[in-house]
């Protein structure tokens, strides 16, 4: 009997429907779209987990998980079991992946749901429709989602728990090795390594600015090469050939195109391109980009309106988007901007994959919602990111952009200089949205150029330009390269990033990731004693088999059995490495100026320092600068490796402040012959650190007889 009459006579309803949410910000959302039969209650994430002190399975036991309620937990369950003992029916709604998929089933067996009614739910957004139809079509919980998330789980624990130890040994406690975030390390350290490696190589560019008969504006011509050849000007001697020829030559017009360039609509937001446009556009960490849109998705209070999901779901692969969204963004873009701006058939990206795909891509829940109409409800990062996103939904279902080109070749003395041009004909999805890596300028040719116009040379304009390195990845391009890759999921980029920006094996500075010494020193270590763990191929396999078990093709324990043993073996030929070294601490030149003791080489969590031997008892500490065997070639003293307030190593003068000698690469001991500037080293080549010299030269073979602490002039 659910109408209860107290002792005043009032009706009391009770609740006959239980629903259960991870996050207490959906509670009132959803709460709101239900009536009075249903009570909505949150998990506040997940509720069992493996324990901490242990690995939490055995091997010998066909490993059997052993999982245990998280600390702090009880209140919340024994609230829920409060409530299912009045719930004719509990629904089970948390998050449509693989994670939430387990807390429904962990929630099932902490709260001895057994012989009860129990449903599962799962809705991409977080609307009165979306939630009614969800409870209209309930399931039973998805076991090989579930197994998908344990499998993972139990990968990161055992590469956690087995390895992370050994690290401790090696270097220092508190670091830690991951499945992902240690294949994420050696892609950033590879990247690290290509950079200090490069070594630049010397171009030119030449251009024409060249006046057009009847016309007051010059036109800028750029050199292409001889005849139809592409050559690249390599040297100032190439150029001054070039400059000879061309001297006294006839310019004339051998060839004038005109033609159009279409420019595809972007497909709207998957959880890694919402992360890297987010980046560029608003300068948002992963983080953050997740933390907010998180917000977005479980509703804000909308003024006049209550509270409302405002974009779907945010951990997806897929750029799908339902027939409804489609149609009411059709019908909103036709009356807003035209039949004209309608796109055709709109394209989807093909990821090769059908894990997640059943989710949509990142849209809003209703385009008629504009920004410009939440702007009041939404906080500054709210409307940004919501702006963002509602902009390139929208975008994705209009037509494309047109533009006008325009090319022209120029030759003279058999040298061929280029004109290209462009002018937007038809803006088309570019009215609403322009990726930060499409901007460019338009530009216009005069239509009356042609084959018969005169030309004539007003000046040749050259410069000598170097080729650049690769540049360091920022947290859009490595959610990128981790992506393409295949490691890790919508999910794992945030934390993986933000795990190893926390361990300090990486930082940040103006956008740009560097590799910090204990970064350095962890990633080597891994390569050493575990290269299956950081290979990127093994890593991205590996995904693809948690993928084969989610679709119910690959048994999860399977993969365990193989995975086990070869990680147990490298573990233990690492420790038994280990016992064969007593490390000892590395001593200093330093001694303590507190009691005289010779100062030992430490890691703390910025990376080397000194610290006297005698603690506890002395708790005297030190910068630790090492000496490269090289002296400044501005004041004398030593140069010496250091570090930036962030971590990045660079080398200086031993006497900073009073000296101001500074370079990023190591110092050779040479002087460019050019400038006078310190050659740095650069793989197997010497580089000029003066700024637009861009000297190369060999590096010297190590000689018994050199005085490497005294710079020497290159030969």
């Amino acid at each position: 009997m659910w109408c209860l009459k107290n002792g005043t006579g009032v009706l009391i309803i009770m609740a006959k429907y239980l629903v259960i949410v991870e996050s207490p910000a959906k509670v009132k959302t959803i709460k709101k779209f239900l009536g009075a039969n249903y009570e909505v209650m949150a998990s506040n994430g997940h509720v069992r987990d493996l324990p901490k002190s242990q690995l939490g399975f055995s091997p010998e036991n066909d490993f059997e998980l052993k999982y245990i309620t998280i600390r702090g937990k009880g209140d919340i369950l024994a609230a829920l079991r409060k409530e299912v003992k009045k719930a004719e029916k509990i629904y089970l709604a948390t998050d449509p992946d693989r994670e939430g998929e387990a807390i429904s089933w962990h929630l099932y067996y902490a709260l001895k749901l057994e012989g009860k009614k129990v449903y599962r739910i799962t809705f991409n957004e977080i609307t009165k429709t979306a939630v009614k139809e969800a409870l209209k079509n309930p399931r039973e919980i998805d076991m090989n989602l579930v197994d998908a998330q344990q499998v993972r789980r139990v990968l990161d624990r055992m590469v956690g728990y087995r390895i992370s130890p050994v690290l401790w040994a090696k270097v220092k406690r508190g670091l830690s090795a991951g499945r992902v975030q240690s294949a994420a390390l050696r892609i950033i350290c590879e990247r690290e390594e290509e950079i200090n490696a490069f070594v630049p190589e010397e171009y030119w560019t030449l251009d024409a600015v060249l006046n057009i008969e009847g016309e007051k504006k010059p036109l800028t011509a750029k050199y292409h090469g001889h005849g139809d050849k592409k050559v690249t000007i390599k040297n100032e001697q190439e150029l001054q050939d070039i400059l000879e020829r061309l001297r006294g030559a006839d310019w004339r017009i051998t060839d004038k195109k005109s033609g159009e360039r279409t420019k595809k609509a972007p497909l709207p937001f998957t959880t890694s391109t919402l992360q890297q446009e987010a980046s560029k556009v608003l300068n948002f960490s992963t983080q953050k980009t997740m933390r907010v849109a998180q917000q977005l998705y479980e509703g804000v209070d909308i003024k006049g309106n209550g509270t409302a999901g405002i974009i779907t779901y945010l951990r997806t692969d897929s750029t799908r988007i339902s027939e409804e969204a489609s149609l009411a963004a059709s019908k909103y873009i036709e009356e807003k901007y035209g039949t004209a701006y309608l796109a055709g058939e709109t394209a989807e990206k093909k990821t090769g994959r059908k894990i997640q795909d059943a989710h949509e891509a990142i849209r809003p829940t209703d385009i008629a919602r504009t920004p410009a109409d939440l702007k009041d409800s939404l906080s500054r990062d709210q409307f940004r990111l919501y702006q963002l996103i509602w902009k390139r939904f929208t975008a994705s279902r209009m037509s494309a952009a047109v533009y006008e080109t325009t090319s022209v070749k120029i030759d003279a003395a058999g040298e061929r200089f280029t004109v290209s041009a462009s002018k937007l004909k038809f803006d088309g999805f570019l009215s609403v949205y322009v990726q930060e890596d499409d901007k460019e300028e338009t530009s216009v040719i005069s239509r009356n150029l042609d084959r018969d116009t005169k030309l004539g040379l007003k000046e040749l304009q050259h410069k000598q330009h170097f080729t650049q390195p690769p540049a360091h990845y920022t947290e859009a391009s490595i959610v990128r390269a981790l992506e393409e890759e295949g490691i890790g999921r919508p999910s794992t980029y945030a934390p993986t990033l933000t795990t190893l920006l926390a361990r300090r094996y990486i930082v940040k500075e103006n956008k740009n990731i560097y590799v910090t010494e204990i970064g350095e020193v962890v990633d080597k270590m891994m390569r050493e004693a575990f290269p299956t763990i950081v290979d990127v191929s093994f890593t991205a396999n590996m995904e693809a088999l948690l993928d084969g078990v989610e679709l119910g093709e690959v048994d999860w324990k399977t993969i365990i059995r193989n995975f086990y043993p070869d990680l147990d073996e490298a573990v233990k030929e690492a420790e038994k490495r280990l016992e064969e070294v007593e490390i000892k601490d590395e001593l200093s030149e330093e001694y303590c100026d507190v009691c005289g003791r010779q100062m030992v080489i430490k890691y703390g969590p910025h990376g080397r320092f000194l610290a006297c031997p005698g603690f506890p008892e002395c708790k005297n500490t030190k910068p630790y600068f090492e000496k490269i065997g090289i002296k400044c070639p501005k004041c004398g003293r030593d140069i010496v490796m250091k570090k930036t307030r962030k971590g990045r190593r660079y080398y200086g003068c031993i006497d900073n402040p009073d000296c101001d000698f500074m370079v990023w690469q190591k110092p050779s001991g040479v002087l460019c012959e050019k400038c006078g500037s310190m050659m740095v080293e650069k793989g197997n080549k010497l580089v000029c650190s003066g700024e637009g010299c861009g000297h190369v030269t060999d590096k010297p073979a190590a000689s018994p007889s050199q005085d490497a602490g005294q710079p020497e002039t290159a030969v």
